[in-house]
């Protein structure tokens, strides 16, 4: 049950975006003429941000893939061995 209420809760706010953008996308153009270098500007804007946006999901996976994946020597001590009256415990 409170599974469906989040998935309509997103689904909520992604159609009050998409209703805003296009209120404030047509509501005050009028007789403007937006110029195709500004719509070609815009095209780039919106593919940086993805680039960017693949590009640190990308890495922050592969970050965690290379912590979890590390495999530990034998003979290195862990963290708990680490806690005072513990010294040089090896686990």
């Amino acid at each position: 049950m409170g599974r469906w209420i989040l998935i309509a809760a997103l689904l909520g706010l992604l159609a009050g975006a998409l209703f805003g953008a296009y209120q404030g996308w047509t509501a005050h153009s009028g007789d403007v003429e937006v110029p195709p270098w500004a719509y070609a500007m815009l095209g780039v804007g919106i593919f940086l941000r993805y680039l960017s946006g693949a590009a640190l999901w990308h890495f922050s996976s592969t970050a965690v893939a290379r912590v979890s994946t590390t495999p530990r020597r034998p003979n290195q001590s862990s963290r708990a061995s680490q806690r005072p009256g513990r010294v040089g415990v090896a686990r």
